[in-house]
Protein backbone atom coordinates (compact mmCIF):
# COMPACT_ATOMS: atom_id res chain seq x y z
CA UNK A 1 0.00 0.00 0.00
CA UNK A 2 2.77 2.48 0.86
CA UNK A 3 4.65 1.45 -2.12
CA UNK A 4 1.70 2.52 -3.78
CA UNK A 5 1.19 5.93 -2.40
CA UNK A 6 5.02 6.82 -3.28
CA UNK A 7 5.05 5.51 -6.73
CA UNK A 8 1.72 7.38 -7.35
CA UNK A 9 3.53 10.33 -6.12
CA UNK A 10 6.54 10.34 -7.51
CA UNK A 11 4.87 9.69 -11.24
CA UNK A 12 2.96 12.85 -10.55
CA UNK A 13 5.93 14.97 -9.50
CA UNK A 14 8.18 13.45 -11.95
CA UNK A 15 5.78 14.17 -14.76
CA UNK A 16 3.27 16.75 -13.80
CA UNK A 17 2.07 18.00 -17.36
CA UNK A 18 0.22 14.34 -17.45
CA UNK A 19 -2.09 15.44 -15.09
CA UNK A 20 -5.18 17.50 -16.10
CA UNK A 21 -4.82 20.10 -13.79
CA UNK A 22 -1.80 20.64 -11.59
CA UNK A 23 -3.79 21.55 -8.27
CA UNK A 24 -3.29 18.01 -6.68
CA UNK A 25 0.79 17.81 -6.84
CA UNK A 26 1.03 21.11 -6.05
CA UNK A 27 -0.65 20.40 -2.83
CA UNK A 28 1.46 17.89 -1.90
CA UNK A 29 4.71 19.93 -3.07
CA UNK A 30 3.20 22.82 -0.55
CA UNK A 31 2.22 20.46 2.41
CA UNK A 32 5.81 18.63 2.18
CA UNK A 33 7.38 21.83 2.76
CA UNK A 34 4.67 22.68 5.53
CA UNK A 35 5.33 19.20 7.20
CA UNK A 36 9.30 20.25 6.96
CA UNK A 37 8.81 23.75 9.15
CA UNK A 38 6.52 21.21 11.91
CA UNK A 39 9.58 19.06 11.85
CA UNK A 40 12.55 21.09 11.60
CA UNK A 41 13.00 21.54 15.96
CA UNK A 42 12.31 17.48 16.21
CA UNK A 43 9.56 18.05 18.42
CA UNK A 44 6.02 17.85 16.86
CA UNK A 45 3.61 19.29 19.42
CA UNK A 46 -0.47 19.08 18.71
CA UNK A 47 -0.76 22.41 17.90
CA UNK A 48 1.26 22.63 15.03
CA UNK A 49 -0.85 19.49 13.83
CA UNK A 50 -3.67 21.57 14.08
CA UNK A 51 -2.94 24.06 12.64
CA UNK A 52 -1.19 22.37 9.51
CA UNK A 53 -4.74 20.51 9.16
CA UNK A 54 -6.35 23.93 8.96
CA UNK A 55 -3.83 26.09 6.57
CA UNK A 56 -4.39 23.06 4.22
CA UNK A 57 -7.85 22.95 4.64
CA UNK A 58 -8.36 26.40 3.91
CA UNK A 59 -6.26 27.00 1.61
CA UNK A 60 -7.04 24.22 -0.64
CA UNK A 61 -10.81 23.71 0.22
CA UNK A 62 -10.41 20.22 1.40
CA UNK A 63 -11.85 18.15 4.24
CA UNK A 64 -10.45 16.70 7.34
CA UNK A 65 -10.29 13.03 5.25
CA UNK A 66 -8.93 14.67 2.53
CA UNK A 67 -6.39 16.50 4.53
CA UNK A 68 -5.52 13.27 6.31
CA UNK A 69 -4.70 11.93 3.31
CA UNK A 70 -2.51 14.82 1.95
CA UNK A 71 -0.59 14.72 5.26
CA UNK A 72 0.25 11.20 5.25
CA UNK A 73 1.45 11.78 1.73
CA UNK A 74 3.59 14.57 1.73
CA UNK A 75 5.00 12.62 5.31
CA UNK A 76 6.09 10.13 3.36
CA UNK A 77 7.76 11.87 1.01
CA UNK A 78 9.20 13.63 3.25
CA UNK A 79 11.01 11.12 4.64
CA UNK A 80 12.07 10.22 1.59
CA UNK A 81 13.49 12.98 -0.12
CA UNK A 82 17.32 13.53 -0.19
CA UNK A 83 16.69 17.41 -0.74
CA UNK A 84 13.53 19.84 -0.99
CA UNK A 85 14.33 20.15 -4.83
CA UNK A 86 11.59 18.20 -6.41
CA UNK A 87 9.28 20.31 -4.07
CA UNK A 88 10.93 23.69 -4.37
CA UNK A 89 11.23 23.29 -8.58
CA UNK A 90 7.99 22.42 -8.50
CA UNK A 91 6.50 25.53 -6.72
CA UNK A 92 8.60 28.22 -8.54
CA UNK A 93 7.27 26.83 -11.60
CA UNK A 94 3.47 27.16 -10.96
CA UNK A 95 3.76 29.33 -8.40
CA UNK A 96 4.08 33.19 -8.85
CA UNK A 97 6.05 35.72 -6.50
CA UNK A 98 3.28 36.49 -4.28
CA UNK A 99 2.04 33.23 -3.76
CA UNK A 100 5.58 32.04 -3.05
CA UNK A 101 5.77 34.55 -0.54
CA UNK A 102 2.42 33.70 1.13
CA UNK A 103 4.02 30.14 1.28
CA UNK A 104 6.68 31.79 3.75
CA UNK A 105 4.23 33.96 5.42
CA UNK A 106 1.92 30.12 5.95
CA UNK A 107 5.35 28.45 7.27
CA UNK A 108 5.84 31.73 10.11
CA UNK A 109 2.78 30.71 11.18
CA UNK A 110 3.17 27.34 11.23
CA UNK A 111 6.31 28.02 13.73
CA UNK A 112 4.41 29.79 15.91
CA UNK A 113 1.46 27.22 16.38
CA UNK A 114 3.48 25.88 19.49
CA UNK A 115 3.88 29.66 21.29
CA UNK A 116 7.72 29.69 19.76
CA UNK A 117 9.82 30.05 17.45
CA UNK A 118 12.55 27.76 17.71
CA UNK A 119 15.91 28.34 16.06
CA UNK A 120 16.17 25.48 13.54
CA UNK A 121 12.57 26.32 12.64
CA UNK A 122 13.88 29.84 11.32
CA UNK A 123 16.88 28.40 9.87
CA UNK A 124 14.88 25.91 8.00
CA UNK A 125 12.60 28.56 6.59
CA UNK A 126 15.21 31.12 5.84
CA UNK A 127 16.44 27.87 3.77
CA UNK A 128 13.09 27.36 2.10
CA UNK A 129 12.51 31.06 1.36
CA UNK A 130 15.95 31.06 -0.33
CA UNK A 131 15.15 28.28 -2.54
CA UNK A 132 11.82 29.68 -3.10
CA UNK A 133 13.63 32.94 -4.41
CA UNK A 134 11.87 34.93 -1.84
CA UNK A 135 13.93 38.00 -0.79
CA UNK A 136 15.29 38.73 2.68
CA UNK A 137 13.25 41.81 2.97
CA UNK A 138 9.99 39.25 2.13
CA UNK A 139 11.33 36.84 4.86
CA UNK A 140 11.36 39.45 7.50
CA UNK A 141 8.29 41.04 6.57
CA UNK A 142 6.77 37.62 6.33
CA UNK A 143 8.24 36.58 10.08
CA UNK A 144 7.12 40.20 11.45
CA UNK A 145 3.68 39.99 10.64
CA UNK A 146 3.78 36.77 11.47
CA UNK A 147 4.61 37.92 14.76
CA UNK A 148 1.91 40.32 14.93
CA UNK A 149 -1.12 38.24 14.34
CA UNK A 150 0.43 35.94 16.86
CA UNK A 151 0.28 38.77 19.63
CA UNK A 152 -3.27 40.30 18.51
CA UNK A 153 -4.47 36.45 18.81
CA UNK A 154 -2.95 36.34 22.68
Amino acid sequence: MLDAIRDFFHEVLAEPERRDSHHLTLELATAALLCEVVRADYEQTAEEQKALEQMLMTRYSLNEAQVAELMALAEAEVDEAVDHYQFVSLIKEHYDYAQRFELVALMWQLAWADGSIDPLEEHRIRRLADLLYVSHSDFIRAKLQAEERRQSDE
